[in-house]
Order: C-alpha cells, then sequence, then structure tokens
C-alpha cells in the first residue's frame, strides 16, 4: 500500500496542472475544508478583509444608499421594515383614539393571577392600565397575566414605573398596546419615553424578540409587528406636576404622542390646592389647552367622563369593580349577613 502512495500523489499533481494550463478551476477535492476560503467570500461578499482594516467609517461599499463619513444625523433609513402600503390599524383602542371615541382603561392594581386580569380584560374596558409605577409586582407576572388572554375584549396596557429604557422595553416587548408615562416634566423626558416605545425610525426600541413577536400574541398580526407596532401603539404621557403643565403643549406636540392626561390627584399633590378650587382648575385646563394645539386626545379619571373634551379615562381597579360588581348583582340584599351575639361576627362591644 505504501508503494501506491507516491502514484497517487503524482496523478493528482498533474491533474492540477492541466487544469490551471486550459484556464479551469479544478473540481473540488474529498477535503471538506478546502474551499472554505471560497465559501467565506460567497457567504460574506462585502465582508472587511481578513486582518485588515476596511475603512468603512468613512467609505460605503459600492452601491451603498450612504455614502461618505457614517453620520447618523445624516442617515437615509432604509425600507427594511416599511409597512405595506394597504397595512391598517389593527390597535382597537387606536382606531377610536383616532375617531376621537371615548375610551375607557380598567385598572388591575395588585393582582398577579391571570385569571384575576382575564375577567377585568373581559369586563368591557376597551384596554387594561396595569398598575407598575405603585405596586411591587415584576414583569414576569405581567408576561403571564398578559400571555393568558392576549385576545381579551381590552388590549394589553400599562403605566410603567418612569421614563425608562428598561421599563418601556419591558412593557413593549411582553406585548403593551397601550403605554402610559407617569410624571413627564419636560420635553425631553417625553421624547425619552417616545424613542423607548418605538422602533427606528421614529424611536430607539432595540429589536430583541419578546412575547410580543408570538404568534399568539402580535406576530400574525397584519403587515407584521415589527412593521405596524409604531402606528398601533398607543402612548399616554401624563402631566403631573407645575414643571409638566408648563411643558405641556410641547409634550402634546411630540410626534408619536398619543394623548396627554391630566392626573386628578397629582396636579393637586404638586400643586397644592384641591379640585373645584381656582388655582387647581387652572392647572387642568392648562393641559386642556395643550392637548386642543396639538390635536391629541385628553385624558383624565372616569368621574370627568363629562368634562369637556375628554374622551380617554382611568377606571377604577379590580377590588372597586367586584364591589360595584356584587352591589349591582345583589341589589336589596347587599350586605344582609346575619348578626350573631357571639363570635368574632358578634358586634363588638
Amino acid at each position: 500500500m505504501n508503494r501506491r502512495f507516491p502514484t497517487i500523489a503524482v496523478t493528482a499533481a498533474l491533474a492540477l496542472v492541466m487544469f490551471q494550463a486550459q484556464g479551469q478551476t479544478p473540481p473540488p477535492t474529498a477535503d471538506p475544508y478546502a474551499n472554505n476560503a471560497d465559501a467565506g467570500k460567497t457567504q460574506f461578499p462585502l465582508a472587511a478583509p481578513a486582518g485588515k482594516d476596511s475603512g468603512a467609517i468613512t467609505k460605503a461599499p459600492p452601491g451603498a444608499v450612504n455614502q461618505g463619513m457614517l453620520d447618523p444625523a445624516k442617515w437615509k433609513y432604509g425600507p427594511a421594515y416599511d409597512a405595506p402600503a394597504d397595512s391598517q390599524v389593527w390597535n382597537p383602542v387606536m382606531i377610536k383614539m383616532m375617531k376621537g371615541e371615548k375610551v375607557t382603561g380598567g385598572t388591575v392594581f395588585s393582582t398577579d393571577t391571570p385569571e384575576t386580569y382575564c375577567a377585568m380584560a373581559n369586563a368591557g374596558y376597551d384596554f387594561i392600565w396595569t398598575e407598575m409605577q405603585h405596586d411591587s409586582r415584576d414583569w414576569g407576572a405581567v408576561g403571564r397575566m398578559w400571555k393568558a388572554c392576549p385576545h381579551a375584549k381590552a388590549v394589553p396596557g400599562v403605566r410603567v414605573a418612569y421614563t425608562d429604557e428598561r421599563e418601556i422595553q419591558h412593557a413593549m416587548d411582553l406585548g403593551a398596546l397601550v403605554i402610559v408615562i407617569p410624571t413627564v416634566r419636560s420635553v425631553e423626558e417625553g421624547k425619552a419615553a417616545r424613542d423607548w416605545t418605538m422602533f427606528p425610525p421614529f424611536g430607539r426600541r432595540s429589536q430583541v424578540g419578546g412575547q410580543a413577536f408570538d404568534p399568539e400574541m402580535w406576530g400574525n398580526v397584519p403587515g407584521g409587528y415589527r412593521a405596524t407596532i409604531n402606528k398601533n401603539v398607543v402612548l399616554i404621557e401624563m402631566i403631573e406636576t407645575l414643571e409638566g403643565a408648563v411643558a405641556a403643549r410641547e409634550i402634546a406636540a411630540i410626534p408619536g404622542v398619543t394623548a396627554i392626561f391630566a392626573a386628578s390627584g397629582d396636579l393637586g399633590n404638586f400643586s397644592g390646592y384641591k379640585q373645584g378650587t381656582p388655582d387647581y382648575e387652572r392647572l387642568i385646563n392648562v393641559v386642556h389647552d395643550a392637548a386642543l394645539s396639538a390635536g391629541k386626545r385628553l385624558c383624565g379619571p372616569f368621574a370627568w367622563r363629562d368634562r369637556p373634551d375628554f374622551t380617554c379615562f382611568q377606571n377604577g381597579s379590580e377590588t372597586a369593580a367586584i364591589a360595584r360588581g356584587v352591589a349591582a348583582e345583589l341589589g336589596p340584599l347587599k350586605d344582609t349577613q346575619g348578626k350573631p351575639e357571639v363570635g368574632p361576627y358578634a358586634p363588638k362591644k
């Protein structure tokens, strides 16, 4: 066998010389790694040469739309994520907002059980205001609740803790269709909230996936989730402080903001005046005027459902809803429990 090896090697060498002499490419050998270099060039034709500086920071490859020095301010955004020309809005809340119709949000304040959440989501509200500013539940619990009934009557919404990339992107990645931002004090905060809510080119939300992309959530929406969510997510920014009131017109005018919310409780908290007093009502009217000037929807508590120009409302919590529902169901039988004379249910003496 050893005597045959030189003969095979010589034969292979002669064949290679003949193919090269005729200008032909030799056939691949049995070695699976022999053509790796060429395969790499084919797979990554515009890749930087191995071990060399490509100069890409100052010079674009042939055919690139963006030429010259790399400059984010002058970058022409590409068409990779354009929504189809005939795509329509699929978020029911956004549809009502666009029509100027009244929108209600039921508050899920303390529960973390999917059963209670889904009962609220199917009770008749337009969206669920999942409370994350003043509750200690974690995002894992929120995701489980939303995933349990994603196509309930009310779409999943949330008030995040504050204007923050982590908070807002957690909410969006889990499938929120309504984002409420509390205590917006400046245009800068308002723009940051928009940026973390929306994908480029309108915002800065990064694309990493999450359950929002799942087929049972929004993965199969017409036009695709990534391409259409910017036009479907409802962004509500809350004016709660004196600084926010001063900047309310500019905040309302931020592209991408759907509505501003006149915070009934905290505008009293930060001003020192109660509802009905001239100083308090002045602040509410400032927010009102800001919404009208920007052509945006105006939100407030459900008690203001008949206040002029208010079309978006936060309703009570799940515990309040249970109490109201039981009262409506029982009517005169409500609170007619028996009254023993002894034991823990006996009247206190």
